[in-house]
């Protein structure tokens, strides 16, 4: 029976500018016959992730339960090897042998695109690289030349099959908590990608929204007293809006990604959920400080169902008279629209509600005081 772990926020945003398009703009969408703000799953993922090297700090985490994101794979390699082999020759033995798998280098010693690859996976092949040494070596052509093993045209090396199938069973994910939940796409290698456990939607606003410009100037604080004028000007787009938010996790293939390691899932899941409520994206945090937290928050933990997002609550845009708060008819418009969606499709779950805008449940969930106790009482319910 398939558990599914559904969380939805409300977040009203003062002016802010947390998500930008490729000309600077607050990014936008189109949904239900108006323009929408919006952020992109991509950059709540991002902040998400931010979060858990945040809670590694904070020691909730060890480096190797979580992953990076990198082109410098190979001087990764090469850097836990210091001490052990001298960097140059880590660096062209990490190339030949990623190249076992199809992972071929690019100029400047990086890879050819960004690789999702748990701190494990790292570790695991340096100590693979260390312990075949003399086995991992450009391949041998049969005028008893060697082959060059550098830049995009590296190859394969000649070592024993078995050393090659090593190195390619090491990337497994390395049970990786944010490789879990988020998953990964290897091109060179797709079966050895990882389906994610999670599913991140875009944030749109409840209502319609317009982009808004800041006109700012600089003046040059050494410039003489008796010249006049500003020394830089320019815009700043910019709005505010009221987000829904919505993620969905599907517990038990966030335990098989992580080697059915239920403990390691559990931390896994509390992180997300906490994480996807308190993280916020930085776009230009510095000028704006739109430091606002949901002021709604429900964690559904349902079974025998499909997941459900509630953004057609808000198909229709909202408007509000000057003297009623944005987010609790934002609220209240979710409330029905589960409540209808439910009486309707039915399922089996558990739902829990922070819930600081004063919004009548009605049935919709139960309702906590805090943000610990809105996590406890969730993977409580997941675990029953």
């Amino acid at each position: 029976m398939k558990t599914l772990i559904e969380i939805h926020a409300l977040q009203n945003f003062a002016p802010s500018n947390l998500n930008r398009d490729d000309t600077g703009a607050p990014k936008d969408a189109w949904f239900g016959g108006s323009r929408r703000a919006r952020v992109s799953s991509q950059c709540q993922k991002r902040s998400v992730r931010s979060y858990f090297d945040q809670k590694r700090g904070e020691g909730l985490f060890n480096a190797d339960e979580l992953a990076v994101r990198t082109k410098r794979v190979y001087e990764a390699i090469a850097d836990l090897l210091a001490g052990r082999r001298a960097k140059d020759e880590a660096l062209a033995k990490a190339e030949i042998a990623l190249s076992y798998v199809k992972l071929k280098a690019a100029e400047g010693g990086k890879t050819q695109y960004l690789l999702f690859l748990g701190q494990r996976e790292i570790a695991g092949l340096a100590d693979a690289i260390h312990r075949f040494w003399d086995q991992i070596a450009p391949e041998v052509k049969g005028d008893g030349e060697k082959t060059k093993g550098k830049g995009k045209k590296a190859v394969a090396g000649g070592a024993p099959k078995e050393v090659q199938d090593l190195i390619a069973s090491i990337f497994n994910g390395g049970k990786a908590v944010d490789v879990a939940l988020f998953g990964r796409m290897l091109a060179d290698m797709p079966e050895k990608n990882q389906h994610a456990a999670c599913q991140v939607a875009h944030a749109i606003s409840t209502h319609a929204v317009e982009r808004e410009f800041d006109f700012y100037t600089a003046v040059d604080d050494l410039k003489p007293e008796d010249s006049a004028g500003a020394d830089m000007m320019g815009t700043v787009e910019f709005n505010s809006a009221c987000f829904y938010r919505y993620a969905v996790v599907d517990w038990d293939k966030l335990k098989a990604n992580l080697q059915s390691d239920a403990e390691l899932a559990e931390k896994g899941l509390k992180a997300f959920l906490e994480g996807f409520i308190v993280a916020e994206p930085t776009g230009k945090q510095n000028t704006f400080a739109a430091h606002n937290q949901p002021e709604f928050v429900a964690v559904s933990v349902r079974r025998n169902t499909a997941p459900s997002n509630l953004a057609n609550a808000f198909e229709t845009a909202l408007r509000v008279r000057k003297d009623e708060s944005l987010t609790r008819v934002s609220a209240e418009k979710l409330v029905e629209k589960s409540k209808k969606l439910r009486a309707v499709y039915g399922g089996e779950g558990r739902t829990f509600v922070l819930n600081l805008t004063e919004t009548k449940l009605d049935g919709f969930g139960t309702a906590v005081n805090n943000m610990p106790d809105l996590l406890e009482k969730s993977l409580a319910a997941v675990k029953e």
